[in-house]
């Protein structure tokens, strides 16, 4: 043959789409095979990362609960040992800090005891204590009700309290609507919070409005306690610009919590689980690409005749390596794709099963199936490329 001809002679794309696909229908069940194979490598892959992926959101989020980005902000004392205050303005000046996503307070009302009715002894309190808090606390904490509703505008300026679980089961109230004596006033019950695991000192705690503490028990607007919330990778940083910016004269009169050890293990599980996903996946996609080299080697080896035919015919070594790479990519495509949505099937079982979260990255989806593509037309190149050389005479006396 030419070689001049074999240079110049060209298959156009739709051309050579068509001979892909003529070889794949000719053989039907081995393609399905094939794919198949290569659908569960993916398949093993994406559910791998799937399922350790849906474990992680639920390690991370359990992690969470416990309070990874929650810092508390409190007095210390001076340098002549006596007990600190923050200023009025402190959580106005948290929530300027950069990084800081919400911020709230409490302030102890200290005498104001609280009692079910007049009717119970003055000295018999139940150990509960009054607090004066900001409408935003409640979401800074976590915090969820178990009936009625949360500080607002309007009740934070009347006589409304919301009661911590424990002194809610103290004082013998289930239902909102409820009087309650703070000192020797009375105040009605607008909600009953479930129990804090971020702050459990508000368990025990009866809440009213910043407001209504200043009208009736003199608040003077100086916070015992703030809370705030960063994001994770800030939560060092704010923690070292907090105690300048709450009290720029006096810093070290400002108390600062340390972040929770959870944060540590958050973000050793992340890398943890990073290595583990890439080393997974990596394997997964390495015995798919084996097999679709696997697959293409054997079909050279079986159509040998089927080659020299059409090289006797005028096919040249460049149509060869077209078909064959094609049918390659085209195995790896059906499989890719059908192997993704099994691998995502299956973490959706596996996380149902577990009550955990569902979390398949879609980077990982694409990354899959783009992969296997990648890997393809890596492992179908070798057989392509032997396939065009063979020749058509031991072609088709073999």
């Amino acid at each position: 043959m030419n070689p001049d001809h074999d240079r110049r002679s060209r298959l156009l794309g739709r051309d050579i789409l068509r001979l892909g696909t003529t070889g794949l229908r000719a053989r039907p069940t081995r393609a399905v095979l094939s794919a198949l194979g290569i659908a569960i490598g993916i398949a093993a892959m994406i559910a791998v990362v799937g399922i350790s992926s849906s474990s992680q959101a639920k390690l991370q989020a359990q992690l969470s609960a416990l309070g990874t980005n929650l810092l508390t902000v409190q007095p210390g004392q001076n340098l002549f040992g006596e007990a600190a205050t923050l200023p009025t303005n402190t959580v106005g000046k948290v929530g300027l800090v950069d990084g800081v996503e919400q911020a709230g307070s409490a302030a102890v009302l200290n005498g104001v005891l609280v009692y079910r009715s007049s009717l119970i002894d003055r000295a018999s309190s139940g150990g509960l204590g009054a607090a004066a808090v900001t409408e935003s606390l409640l979401d800074v904490v976590g915090g969820t009700l178990a009936t009625g509703e949360w500080l607002n505008r309007a009740t934070a300026s009347y006589p409304a309290v919301v009661l911590g679980s424990k002194a809610a089961e103290r004082l013998g109230i289930a239902t909102v609507g409820s009087l309650i004596q703070l000192g020797d006033q009375y105040f009605t019950v607008v909600g009953i919070l479930d129990p804090l695991d971020l702050a459990p000192e508000l368990d025990t705690t009866v809440m009213i409005g910043e407001t209504v503490a200043a009208e009736r028990f003199g608040y003077d607007g100086k916070p015992t306690t703030v809370y705030e919330r960063s994001s994770d990778e800030r939560v060092e940083a704010v923690r070292e610009l907090l105690p300048r910016t709450v009290n720029p004269a006096a810093p070290e009169e400002v108390e600062v919590s340390r972040p929770s050890d959870a944060l540590a293990a958050k973000q050793a599980a992340d890398q943890a689980f990073t290595g583990l996903l890439l080393g997974l996946g990596s394997v997964a996609l390495l015995v798919g690409g084996i097999g679709v080299a696997n697959t293409m080697v054997i079909s050279v080896l079986e159509r040998r005749r089927e080659i020299g035919l059409r090289r006797a015919l005028g096919a040249t070594r460049g149509h060869i390596r077209s078909q064959f790479l094609t049918e390659a990519l085209l195995l790896s495509a059906l499989g890719g794709v059908a192997g993704a949505a099994l691998g995502t099937g299956v973490t959706s079982v596996v996380a149902a099963v577990n009550e955990w979260p569902t979390a398949v990255p879609p980077e990982v989806l694409l990354a899959g199936v783009g992969a296997t593509l990648v890997i393809g037309a890596i492992a179908g190149l070798y057989p392509a490329i032997r396939a065009a050389r063979t020749p058509p005479t031991s072609a088709l006396s073999g």
